[in-house]
């Protein structure tokens, strides 16, 4: 039970009372034995800037920023990482010594999931990223940092899918669909195929076997992409491993102890 020592963290955005962090957070406190607490704050669109400030005055100890503030919190952040540097967006705020610092984890989440899931290793890869969001973006720098020998990006708007593949640098590049064929891996960072969306964000038969396919979507655990590409031999991960493995590292960034996956991901499978 929260008492006047504890200490607190959140997550904010608009809308955020459907976000599983709570469950997650909370439950690896627990397993931990730290008396922290997590919640949700809902803050309006436009606002995000006025929530980093808020953080000193309320003593919050730091927060996970969804949308549609994660370019906002960059901008008021006191420093950032190397990450949320490039990407000049933040999805994990730490307050410490009168500083707030902006971290990106979702890059760290992706690689964990990768690693957890299928056992990839992007070290000379070929990689293909369906989309150019914000989680596009995390995913293509993150490939390249792993040292991916390409990362093709497939994006309706050229102009937006060409900023996102020069994240890679020279491994990057906008692409056509038919590219994702001879891919090693692809990975969908589209809202294509989330809840009950069954629409597709590239012709399955351009997946077959020796293929993995990661869908950063996690509800359904199995989107209309992973099973097409399942049936033709691919290996496939749902996105369920990045949003705990992103959740891992913003728990240590906070506490600066090691996060408690087990419970974690108990936590959120059973929400």
């Amino acid at each position: 039970m929260p008492t006047g020592s504890t200490r607190v963290v959140g997550v904010i955005g608009d809308p955020v009372r459907h976000s599983l962090s709570p469950q997650i957070h909370n439950a690896a406190f627990a397993a931990a034995g730290l008396d922290w607490v997590y919640v949700a704050f809902e803050v309006p669109a436009g606002s995000g800037a006025e929530a980093v400030g808020a953080m000193a005055v309320l003593g919050i100890e730091g927060f996970s920023v969804t949308m549609p503030h994660k370019e906002d919190v960059a901008a008021a952040c006191t420093e950032l990482s190397a990450d949320a540097r490039a990407l000049a967006a933040v999805n994990c705020v730490v307050r410490r010594n009168g500083r707030s610092i902006g971290h990106s984890t979702d890059g760290e989440g992706f690689l964990f999931g990768l690693h957890r899931d299928l056992g990839f290793d992007p070290m000379g890869a070929n990689c293909v990223v369906l989309g150019a969001g914000g989680a596009a973006r995390a995913v293509v720098l993150a490939l390249a940092g792993a040292g991916a020998a390409s990362v093709g990006v497939v994006n309706r708007t050229q102009a937006r899918g060409i900023r996102a593949a020069e994240l890679a640098g020279s491994a990057g590049a906008l692409v056509e669909p038919l590219v994702a064929a001879d891919a090693d891996l692809i990975i969908n960072a589209t809202p294509m195929g989330m809840g009950a969306d069954t629409s597709l964000p590239i012709d399955p038969s351009l997946i077959g076997a020796g293929q993995c396919v990661v869908d950063l979507i996690y509800h359904p655990a199995e989107t209309p992409l992973l099973v097409a590409a399942a049936s033709n031999g691919a290996r496939t991960a749902s996105g369920l491993s990045m949003l705990v493995g992103q959740a891992a590292a913003a728990f240590t960034l906070w506490t600066g102890e090691q996060a408690p996956l087990d419970e974690m991901f108990a936590a959120v499978n059973s929400a």
